[in-house]
């Protein structure tokens, strides 16, 4: 089988595979209890199973199975980590942020419930991610712990993805240039997926002096991702985004695309995954699964 065939049918048996595992983890840790709390859970478990990417927890066992961590406990991690974005997410959908409709090609959780549901089920699901890193069975490790909740926190508040959104609603009056519009998506974006990185690493109880090299591929697909998101609001499809598109150029707000241009935002894109595989040149086969996640990240279609 030639080399990117080989590449794409990697790809996606272990994005099924991390699906399956997802959805199966937060059916089994969010079970619907038997009294007034049953609302809140079951609007959790709207918004968290069947939808997405899975990019998120596919990245932290994938960079975890490079030290040969245990998938089990890569995959609490992993949905710990798939547990804030889905927060975010629900807050992001809410009429006080971007006010959308549709995730994932359904109606939005407060759109499903309502508003109050929306924001107790984002904050559970916050609250839910800590207890699981925090949780002896996702590491026998005290030290473990708290170095994966901290990587956590500081990805997920306003030194991280809390503080790219405020900037993201800031942009809606303010003009951002390319810097202000990289270090915004910095934040609100890569923070996430640097994190899933990092924590897969904490896992394998490397050094944070033996991290360099991950942190590096993890920025570089961070800002790819986010132009390939740029791309497909500027050009893709609703129906296979399963969202709106094209609301950032209605909203006057600077994007990778609206600063650069289709042409060279892509080939922006495409440099900074070829140079986020650079980074794992010192890693043999078992880096694969990362090296494929980087090139999908820019040639998805939503």
């Amino acid at each position: 089988m030639p080399g990117a065939a080989l590449a794409t049918t990697r790809l996606a048996a272990a994005l099924e595979a991390i699906a399956a595992d997802v959805d199966s983890l937060f059916d089994a840790l969010l079970p619907i209890p038997a009294d007034p709390r049953a609302r809140l859970v079951e609007a959790m478990r709207y918004a968290a199973i069947g939808g997405g990417k899975r990019l998120r927890p596919l990245l932290v066992t994938a960079t975890a199975g490079l030290y040969g961590v245990d998938r089990q406990a890569a995959l609490r991690v992993g949905l710990a980590v798939e547990a804030i974005h889905v927060y975010s997410l629900i807050h992001d959908d809410l009429p006080c942020m971007d006010d959308d409709d549709l995730r994932h090609g359904r109606p939005t959780l407060h759109r499903q419930f309502d508003e109050a549901t929306a924001v107790l089920a984002g904050d559970a699901l916050h609250v839910f991610a800590f207890e699981l890193l925090s949780d002896p069975a996702t590491s026998p490790d005290p030290f473990t712990r708290i170095e994966l909740v901290q990587a956590l926190g500081q990805a997920s508040g306003a030194q991280g993805m809390a503080g790219g959104q405020m900037m993201d609603i800031v942009a809606e009056t303010s003009a951002f240039d390319l810097h202000g519009v990289t270090r915004l998506q910095q934040l609100k974006t890569g923070a996430l997926l640097g994190a899933a990185v990092e924590m897969g690493a904490i896992l394998g109880r490397v050094a944070p002096e033996g991290r360099a090299h991950l942190r590096g591929y993890a920025r570089d697909i961070g800002l790819a991702f986010q132009i390939a998101d740029d791309l497909l609001d500027h050009e893709g499809d609703e129906a296979a985004a399963g969202k709106a598109l094209r609301k950032d150029a209605a909203a006057g707000k600077a994007t990778f695309v609206s600063l650069l241009g289709p042409e060279r935002a892509r080939e922006q894109a495409q440099f900074l995954v070829s140079q986020a595989t650079e980074y794992l040149q010192h890693h043999g086969a078992e880096a694969d699964l990362l090296r494929d996640v980087a090139r999908y990240i820019v040639e998805r279609d939503h």
